[in-house]
């Protein structure tokens, strides 16, 4: 993409970026499971699941470095160079289970049952991929990804026009509180694995309660409450840490909980599908509300955006009672 600046190139590459990029998350999280057991699932799987915030803050300061001090060819040719290294590394370095290095399986080693066999099988692996498709709790699962995914973009996406308009912030300063949310993210998605481990027996819905009660405050305070600088920064490290650690859990890790073990790269893809899906459809729905309720006063633009912080609230709360409907789902070893 960074050869020509030819739309019809770019669309071509974009696509199989998204395709291939695609690729990455199921890969990951069936070496997690093959790993690491049940008990101890949901810290490493928070450790992983920073990769999202982490990526996005070297995205903000890295690519903007490299456009400022060279060109915008630079902010794809950066991070395509860095990946093709991180490639390797993963190639040389990373195991998919313990078996590959003479070492016992995870379920042998934890002294754990589990019913479900590795297999090369074309067939039997493709059989149980499928498998998942016949879960409710997955479908569950994926619409409540979907919509929490919508809360996640809307506030990227619009945040930063909110709080220029609507609080009167720069755009620095805007971009600023934004901006706190990835760093809290970073601590968000290790406290939730931590925690479900340590104190809830790897059990996730009574920590995503807690988690979503929290997230929806805080999203009640930013939006309804009129708090300083101070408070409202404060407000958004909180929003930014409960969010990433309900992302983690709904866009993954519980579905790997309760999915068969060969197939937890499948249900990660297909989790995926949902929350991506989410995601765009929030562009269309927030851009629309938004634009509709512009006003134009002499040569001003006035925003309202009642109608869309209904929504971005709203699609918050309905993603936490899909998961509280999971309560009582099992967890598979």
């Amino acid at each position: 993409m960074g050869w020509t600046p030819s739309l019809f190139v770019w669309v071509l590459f974009w696509g199989l970026n998204g395709w291939f990029q695609g690729y990455g998350a199921p890969s990951c999280v069936i070496t997690l499971t093959n790993w690491f057991s049940a008990k101890e699932r949901g810290r490493y799987y928070g450790i992983w699941s920073t990769a999202h915030s982490i990526g996005e803050g070297l995205t903000f300061i890295g690519t903007a470095t490299l456009v400022n001090y060279f060109s915008w060819k630079a902010g794809f040719y950066g991070p395509g160079v860095t990946l093709i290294i991180v490639a390797v590394i993963g190639y040389y370095f990373l195991q998919e289970h313990p078996n590959t290095l003479g070492l016992p399986s995870i379920s042998s080693w934890k002294n754990e049952t589990v019913n479900n066999k590795l297999t090369n099988s074309f067939s039997d692996v493709i059989q149980s991929q499928l498998q998942i498709i016949k879960l409710p709790s997955i479908w569950i699962l994926g619409l409540a990804s979907a919509t929490m995914y919508m809360t996640r973009y809307a506030i990227n996406s619009w945040g930063i026009l909110y709080l220029q308009e609507a609080k009167g912030y720069s755009l620095i300063e805007a971009g600023s509180l934004i901006g706190l949310n990835t760093f809290a993210g970073i601590v968000g998605c290790m406290a939730y694995g931590f925690i479900s481990d340590k104190y809830f027996n790897s059990r996730r819905p009574p920590v995503t309660l807690i988690f979503g009660i929290i997230e929806i405050g805080s999203l009640m305070l930013i939006f309804f409450g009129q708090p300083s600088t101070l408070l409202l920064s404060l407000t958004f490290i909180i929003y930014g840490f409960t969010l990433s650690g309900l992302l983690a859990v709904l866009g993954g890790l519980f579905a790997v909980d309760i999915c068969p073990k060969n197939a937890t790269g499948a249900a990660m893809g297909f989790i995926g599908v949902f929350s991506y899906i989410g995601a765009a459809l929030q562009e269309k729905l927030s851009s629309y509300l938004i634009e509709s309720s512009i006003v134009k006063i002499g040569n001003e633009t006035v925003y309202d955006f009642h109608d869309a912080i209904i929504f971005w609230v709203s699609v918050s709360i309905i993603s936490l009672l899909l998961a509280l409907s999971l309560w009582r789902t099992q967890v598979t070893d």
